[in-house]
């Protein structure tokens, strides 16, 4: 039920906190609210110009993937190092990686990867890939009002997009989803509107992943999730009838006479136009249109695979061609049937058989998805993960955490194409040349967006923060 009184919180333009709220309860879903609505019109608030990306599909291949089984192979490494995999020649003369990843080889030359991500924060969290800040907690399970902002939450900030669309998306569902039965109240730190506040968040997907087989080993004999991400708790459905439009406009033209006290204020002074907002998003809903796998092509379907990620990334491909700004893709784990690229036993096993395949299938078939659209220049994909996996194989043929030494394979959207940054020792354990830290990748990003990455926002306690936390824009990789 609508309520539009109660206790009053005074703002400085005269409209209470409560009335507020009560208003931003008509949105449709997260990352819809009024204030992402009322800052629309905000000339203080005027979206970035002159990027050379115009959204951006970050890919994060949770759990922390092994950069010298994947795109830094050691071949001349002792055994108990360089692992079970060959290199195998790319698209790019020079660049050698895993033999596992034959149709991304074939991409490289369109790309540029980053060997020297390096940082200290031990945590299953995409908050340093997503946000630049690398002093969090190694053991925060759930997001605290005074984590920084992601790059979602900055382009919700700054008013970027579409009015109707949101900002920023985060698929299938917010990270942790799947890990809520054995840890309650998860959600993994990152993706979300931290200290700005949760009208910044982004609009999670949800999923209900369905499972051929179970597996023989908990957690490390991965069984692959099927399906795809749907819209959280939709008010209205495809076959909503007139009399119900009628209602709703209905109850949002009463607002009218529940703020008549406060006509001076001039975000209520724009309610007329919030209202038609409203009602065409009802009426429209181009975001549901974008989660709608149907109107896609069956082979296209296929080419990207009809799994959680698949099915993830073409719905990203939806949302940039609707001007989402940005789009976060998680490899969720999902409880004993996987522990995604989190690989401390099985590691080869788990790649080989999982993880590799995958990743072969949806990042060639994104790339050349947005080629074909003619998007690719405008579209910023990023691969990585928040840590890579320790250069010496253990007792359980797995690798272990290695925040010391990872990877970030950045295509389109500005970046140079064909280009190798950084280089690592002999056991792809530690930088030799070129460290880069999550607020680089961070700050490059932002910079890509048009962004300034050392524009400063409010903390809680209106302390000035820069949103690249540090970061410095990698201008060997910016064409």
């Amino acid at each position: 039920m609508l309520r539009i009184l109660g206790s009053r919180t005074q703002l400085c333009d005269g409209v209470t906190r409560r009335e507020l709220m009560r208003v931003g309860g008509l949105s449709l879903f997260g990352g819809m609210t009024l204030p992402r609505l009322l800052a629309a019109a905000s000339p203080s608030l005027a979206a970035p110009i002159g990027g050379t990306a115009k959204s951006v599909i970050l890919l994060n291949l949770l759990g922390g993937p092994s950069q010298m089984d994947m795109f830094d192979m050691k071949p001349h490494a002792p055994v108990e190092v360089r692992g079970e995999f060959q290199p195998i020649d790319t698209s790019l003369p020079g660049l050698q990686i895993c033999e596992h990843l034959p149709n991304t080889a074939r991409y490289m030359h369109q790309a540029t990867i980053v060997r020297t991500v390096t940082h200290t924060y031990n945590a299953h969290n995409p908050l340093a890939m997503m946000t630049g800040f690398t002093g969090g907690a190694n053991n925060q399970l759930a997001p605290e009002p005074t984590d920084p902002p992601d790059i979602g939450a900055i382009c919700q900030y700054l008013n970027m997009g579409p009015r109707e669309m949101p900002g920023a998306v985060c698929l299938p569902c917010f990270p942790g989803f799947g890990e809520r039965t054995m840890y309650p109240g998860i959600r993994r730190p990152g993706p979300y509107g931290g200290f700005l506040g949760h009208r910044y968040d982004p609009l999670f997907g949800e999923c209900d992943p369905k499972f051929d087989r179970e597996p023989s080993v908990n957690y490390y004999d991965p069984v692959r999730p099927m399906g795809a991400p749907t819209l959280p708790a939709l008010d209205v459905l495809p076959e909503m009838s007139v009399d119900r439009l009628d209602r709703r406009l209905s109850m949002l033209q009463k607002l009218d006479g529940a703020f008549a006290q406060a006509e001076s204020s001039p975000a209520i002074a724009r309610m007329d136009e919030v209202q038609q907002r409203a009602l065409a998003m009802l009426s429209t809903s181009k975001v549901r249109d974008a989660f709608d796998l149907d109107r896609e092509p069956d082979a296209l379907r296929d080419q990207y695979g009809r799994h959680m990620m698949g099915s993830s990334l073409l719905v990203a491909r939806r949302l940039v061609e609707a001007g989402v700004p940005f789009i976060s893709v998680h490899a969720e784990i999902f409880g004993r049937y996987g522990h995604s690229y989190d690989m401390h036993e099985n590691n080869f096993g788990m790649l080989k058989n999982e993880n590799l395949p995958v990743l072969d299938m949806v990042y060639p078939a994104l790339i050349e998805d947005l080629e074909q659209r003619g998007l690719l220049d405008s579209t910023l994909v990023v691969v990585m993960g928040e840590m890579g996996r320790s250069p010496r194989v253990n007792a359980k043929a797995g690798r272990d955490h290695w925040p010391q030494c990872g990877f970030s394979l950045l295509t389109g959207g500005g970046v140079r194409r064909g280009m190798i940054f950084g280089s690592t020792d002999k056991q792809a354990a530690y930088p030799t040349s070129h460290p880069v830290s999550p607020g680089d990748i961070v700050a490059t990003i932002y910079h890509l967006l048009g962004i300034d990455p050392h524009m400063m926002v409010p903390d809680r306690t209106n302390r000035p923060i820069a949103i690249a936390h540090g970061g410095n824009v990698i201008t060997d990789i910016v064409a």
